[in-house]
């Protein structure tokens, strides 16, 4: 049930309306935009909603359950906010969202329809659509600890306590040659090991991809060379001169924490748990069942 004020409730019982949809959206790099289907800017709550931006918004549907609800935002790329580029680069992916109905010849005259987040957006040459879940979702997603071999948390944070950032883990170096849309040799980080970043991260600190992150699939180094090559070729092109700063990686192994962040005592993992082979096994005349470690 909304709250409406008096002034809204008479506007709405004149039987003639003058409303709009607005949208304000707040992407995980903490730019805010707004947007509505209005022909002219609508402002308030320090947000300027932009017209015109080929939103169109559906239905919205809701339940009296924990099911997630969702209203879809439909529209065409026409905005110099919205590009293809940044969707496909992920930087829509899962902003906040608030849905408005305001009347745009009194925008204090407004209430909150919906509070959510992006989900799935659909995207042609021209078009996108671009679902708004309600914060019902959050309630689907899995939390709790895994009980598993491998540790589970992310290297350097507060469960795991190495600093990513200390010199033996950290380099900083530049693109010399682009080899494929995700490969290419740097410089500046020659001094560590082969595959000493693998499965670690880059940070693109210069060039179309500054403020990015990617994932690092392998690092080879031959005759001196180094080699980076990411998981995932970036939305916008590496080129040479782009400078990144790269952090160690790890496979989340006792054995790696032990020998490659001397971190054994934080490792998060539970590599002594007995496997499912040893849940099924039956008695036998060769020994292996006297409670030795296996």
């Amino acid at each position: 049930m909304k709250a409406l004020s008096s002034e809204l409730q008479a506007h709405l019982d004149e039987g003639t309306t003058t409303l709009a949809w607005c949208w304000r959206i707040a992407r995980s790099d903490g730019k805010t935009f707004g947007f509505t289907d209005h022909d002219r800017t609508l402002t308030f709550g320090g947000t300027d909603f932009e017209p015109e931006s080929g939103l169109t918004a559906s239905e919205i549907r809701s339940g009296s359950d924990l099911a997630v609800d969702a209203q879809d935002a439909e529209g065409v790329l026409i905005s110099d906010w919205i590009t293809e580029t940044d969707i496909l680069d992920g930087r829509w992916d899962n902003a906040a969202v608030e849905v408005w109905r305001a009347n745009w010849a009194d925008v204090s005259q407004r209430v909150m329809m919906r509070r959510g987040s992006i989900g799935q957006i659909r995207r042609g040459r021209l078009a996108f659509v671009a679902e708004v879940r309600s914060l019902a979702h959050v309630l689907g997603q899995t939390v709790g600890r895994t009980y598993q071999a491998t540790c589970d948390v992310v290297l350097g944070d507060a469960r795991c306590m190495v600093d990513p950032d200390a010199d033996a883990y950290r380099g900083s170096g530049a693109v010399v040659d682009r080899l494929r849309d995700r490969a290419f040799t740097a410089s500046g980080i020659g001094a560590f090991e082969a595959g000493w970043f693998v499965q670690g991260t880059l940070e693109w600190t210069s060039g179309a991809n500054d403020g990015r992150h990617a994932e690092i699939l392998a690092h080879d180094v031959t005759e001196g060379l180094v080699t980076i090559t990411l998981l995932e070729a970036p939305v916008r092109g590496i080129a040479e001169g782009d400078v990144f700063v790269i952090r160690a990686g790890c496979d989340k192994h006792v054995a790696t924490c032990v020998a490659k962040f001397a971190n054994v005592a934080n490792f998060r993992g539970f590599p002594h748990i007995p496997g499912q082979d040893t849940v099924i096994r039956y008695a036998t005349s060769d020994g292996g069942h006297e409670g030795d470690v296996l």
